[in-house]
């Protein structure tokens, strides 16, 4: 389908794209009006028509002489009906109407806020890069720190390390960081969560790593009760620090495992366990209403690139996309946090437990 000023398009994936052509004057409110969602545009249409407005795609207009009152700025749309600019990724009315009534918006976490990626595979087992390289190219997009996390020995498909491996692995780190000064590697696993909820490495193993990502792999049918109790036996190990695309989807490829997330979340709130925003523009897991969700409830989340090739860590901006959706502040995602009291905080669970 398509005119004069807009086009239909339907891509490969089976979603519609329209493209529109407006005027300048018209450029703000056509960008509140067309791709905001349809919630949000009413809730924003009533509260115009009660002070006498009325808003469309071409700008905001005065109904009694229909004069046009801006439209060529986002901003205009909510400084005409009394509110501060509320960001696009809120935009679905799910309380962000009462909250910049309040002047209570979310400032909103942002790629720069960013200190290092959590989720970080090499060529030990099955990336494409070795350390230094990982390091360097980390470093050049401003990050300060960096968790090796290989897969563990139960993902043979993977190549994923032996306890012996991952030894010689934590001795190659440990030399790196002899020779750095402004950037530190992260010792850690990508470590299976076994089909009954064992963990893939003894507590003694676990106990010398910084960080322990743990991570279901395989069992996908399984029930809603043995999926769900896997992840809780995880998450109640003092050793694991954030749990992984907890989900387990592949967009376009592989719907969601079936799990309560809202006992996850409670476990992950009450153990001090972070959960992923996995950042792999296939996964985007979780996904924006379970990471709300998990803000209300104490959750620490991590923003990870889930990286195999070098260029995956700019896949970062598409994890922050779905933290901002979801409402997450800098303070709610510990990877903003220095490396100092990253570490304090991940020392924190295992406490009692050394």
């Amino acid at each position: 389908m398509h005119g004069l000023t807009r086009s239909s398009v339907t891509i490969q994936e089976g979603v519609q794209v329209d493209l529109r052509v407006v005027e300048p004057e018209s450029f703000g409110a056509a960008l509140v009006y067309l791709p905001g969602s349809k919630a949000h545009n009413v809730r924003i249409r009533e509260m115009a028509l009660k002070s006498g407005l009325k808003i469309n795609e071409y700008g905001i207009f005065r109904e009694e002489d229909d004069e046009r009152l801006g439209g060529a700025l986002e901003e205009d749309v909510y400084r005409l009906v009394g509110l501060p600019f509320v960001p696009p990724e809120l935009r679905e009315d799910r309380g962000e109407i009462e909250a910049a009534a309040a002047g209570k918006l979310p400032q909103l976490v942002k790629l720069s806020d960013l200190r290092g990626d959590l989720h970080v595979h090499s060529k030990w087992s099955d990336g494409a890069h070795n350390l230094p390289e990982l390091a360097a190219a980390a470093r050049a997009r401003g990050l300060c720190y960096l968790a090796l996390t290989d897969h563990s020995q139960g993902l043979g498909v993977a190549r994923g390390l032996s306890v012996e491996r991952l030894m010689e692995q934590g001795e190659a780190i440990a030399a790196f960081n002899r020779e750095q000064k402004d950037f530190r590697v992260l010792r850690g696993s990508e470590m299976d969560i076994g089909l009954d909820g064992s963990l893939d490495f003894p507590d003694e193993v676990l106990k010398k790593l910084d960080i322990v990502v743990a991570a279901i792999h395989s069992g996908f049918n399984q029930s809603r009760e043995q999926l769900t109790a896997r992840i809780v036996a995880a998450m109640r190990s003092p050793w694991v620090s954030v749990i992984a695309h907890p989900t387990g989807r592949l967009l376009g490829e592989r719907e969601a495992y079936d799990i309560d997330m809202e006992t996850l979340l409670r476990v992950a709130s009450e153990t001090g366990t972070a959960l992923e925003i996995n950042s792999y523009p296939l996964r985007l897991d979780l996904n924006d209403v379970q990471v709300r969700r998990a803000k209300e409830l104490g959750v620490a989340l991590v923003i990870s690139s889930d990286l195999h090739v070098m260029n995956q860590f700019d896949t970062l901006h598409y994890g922050i996309s779905v933290a901002q959706r979801g409402w997450l502040e800098k303070g709610d995602v510990l990877n903003t946090l220095e490396l100092r009291d990253l570490l304090k905080r991940l020392k924190g669970k295992r406490k009692g437990a050394q």
